[in-house]
């Protein structure tokens, strides 16, 4: 510096006019290394460690680079060799240091942040984390950071002892308390969810009250984003599937059997004892052969030994359509390739009502995925549906605007007593 004011005195420049040409030299130089060394950590450097990386055969460290940590770490370069440039400037080297300083904190907290993001997403990469998500707790690494990095920034300007500002924030903890009650609840919601395995990503989830029903695509400090089968998405408080009832299908699909649980309702005036050409016909039908023959044997060995009259029907036991049916839809329901053996297969009567007899059929499915469990389903009862007639089995269905009309064209096909009263009622 003294030397570029004693050149420039020689040619009768004020010392004050050699002040402002040397700063102004020293800051233009200054400025071009700075650019210089910002290009080189840039172009060379940078281009270096991208090439090293990405041509290994690690994953995690192109994680790291595609979030930009490398990036972030250049910009520190300039900023050091500003902070050390203030010597030159006596006068302003105060704030050369405190402006630098700060950018370098600003960077730091960046690269912090960074690094958090590229750990997350590297732990996103492994099995575990779909049971044991750490999003949650790395955002409150993050608000533990920004706040910190705050005030340290805060107490670097005003020259102050970070520790000072601390104290401070004491006083106003009732303030922070409810600026964060979401993220506390979060955070203690998300350490039982996690600590309990109540909900992972991945889950198929459903909660009413929140009118969520579908897929746990993400578990954040705050929210559980769920996408529902309409491709909706709701977000719900983290804390609110700790103080509110959820349904999670996790156990159905990991269990290898989804269950089928319906009911078909058949009229109970075609239910009725089987006569002979029942019973013949009965044993043509392949999952009937052998039942029928089994069972009109012990049939006929007990009225038999009991001397039961079985030219009335009432008497002694005798075969129903309505037992065959209920047997048949067992036994297709066992040779079923589509149905779970090792889980419960029923198939049973309830309490009958206005509908007629319900007969339920309880099952599971060996694949769980919907669209196939909906096949499987369809196809199932598609056959019984069709099946029914063949044992004498008649489904009840309400009377239509169709069966009106049959009646209206065709009365005498009803019976005599059935038309009369049609025909008053009319």
């Amino acid at each position: 510096m003294e030397f570029i004011r004693s050149q420039l005195a020689r040619f009768g420049i004020s010392s004050q006019t050699v002040d402002y040409l040397s700063n102004t030299i020293m800051v233009i130089f200054i400025a071009g290394v700075c650019i210089l060394v910002n290009y080189i950590a840039k172009k060379i450097v940078l281009k270096v460690i991208i090439h090293i990386i990405t041509n290994n055969r690690y994953t995690w460290d192109n994680i790291i680079l595609e979030k930009k940590v490398f990036h972030k770490i250049s910009h520190i370069v300039p900023a050091i060799i500003l902070y050390y440039s203030g010597a030159v400037f006596p006068v302003y080297q105060y704030w050369i240091e405190k402006g630098a300083l700060t950018y370098m904190m600003i960077v730091t907290i960046a690269i912090l942040n960074a690094l958090l993001n590229a750990f997350d997403d590297i732990y996103r990469s492994f099995a575990i984390s779909k049971v044991r998500p750490i999003k949650g707790y790395i955002q409150v690494v993050k608000i533990i950071l920004f706040i910190i990095g705050s005030i340290v920034i805060i107490s670097n300007l005003i020259g102050q002892n970070p520790l000072i500002i601390l104290s401070g924030l004491g006083a106003l903890s009732a303030v922070l308390m409810l600026i964060f009650k979401d993220s506390i609840l979060g955070l203690v919601a998300g350490i039982q969810l996690s600590s309990n395995d109540m909900v992972r990503v991945g889950d198929w989830i459903e909660m009413p009250k929140y009118n969520a029903d579908g897929d746990v695509i993400d578990i954040t400090l705050n929210t559980v984003k769920v996408m529902n089968f309409d491709k909706t998405i709701t977000m719900i408080p983290s804390y609110a599937l700790i103080s509110d009832s959820f349904k999670n299908w996790r156990g159905m699909q990991v269990s290898g059997g989804r269950r089928i649980k319906r009911c078909i309702y058949i009229d109970t005036s075609s239910i009725h004892f089987c006569t002979e050409e029942m019973i013949e016909e009965f044993k043509k039908i392949h999952f009937l052969s052998e039942y029928i023959t089994t069972r009109v044997s012990e049939i006929e060995e007990y009225n038999t030994d009991n001397q039961i009259n079985t030219s009335n029907k009432v008497n002694g036991r005798q075969l129903t359509n309505i037992g065959v049916f209920r047997v048949y839809i067992h036994q297709y329901l066992k040779n079923h390739p589509k149905i779970n053996k090792q889980m419960t297969l029923l198939v049973r009567q309830l309490a009958p009502g206005d509908s007629g007899l319900p007969m339920e059929i309880y099952a599971f499915s060996n694949d769980t995925d919907w669209a196939v469990y909906e096949s499987i389903q369809s196809d199932i009862f598609d056959h019984i549906y069709a099946v029914a007639p063949a044992l004498g089995i008649r489904l009840f269905q309400s009377p239509t605007g169709y069966d009106i009309t049959q009646i209206e064209r065709n009365p005498a096909h009803f019976g005599d007593e059935n038309s009369q009263k049609w025909q008053k009622g009319m």
